[in-house]
């Protein structure tokens, strides 16, 4: 039986994992997933994919990262497809 991460939890590891990245840099959300599935089960990632897009609209919306579809920023309620995550780039609303 495997348990959910808490809301906080897929929060907390957005944040942790885009504070570390190098500037100009970003990251797929699926690498988040499989941080919080740390046994690797099979298909337990790909289940926290939703919550885990979820999670990052809501920091976006905060200014908290950024949302990028092919390397460039989007607006959270444009968000579809594809996506990477970073910090916000200077002067990025």
């Amino acid at each position: 039986m495997t348990t959910t991460p808490t809301p906080e939890a897929i929060t907390d590891e957005i944040l942790r994992q885009t504070a570390a990245l190098a500037p100009g840099r970003s990251l797929c959300p699926s690498d988040i997933a499989r941080a919080l599935n740390p046994r690797a089960e099979p298909d337990t990632w790909q289940r926290l994919m939703t919550p885990v897009r979820q999670a990052a609209v809501k920091l976006a919306e905060q200014g908290r990262i950024a949302i990028l579809r092919k390397g460039k920023p989007v607006p959270p309620d444009q968000v579809r497809g594809v996506i990477r995550l970073s910090l916000p780039r200077e002067g990025q609303p």
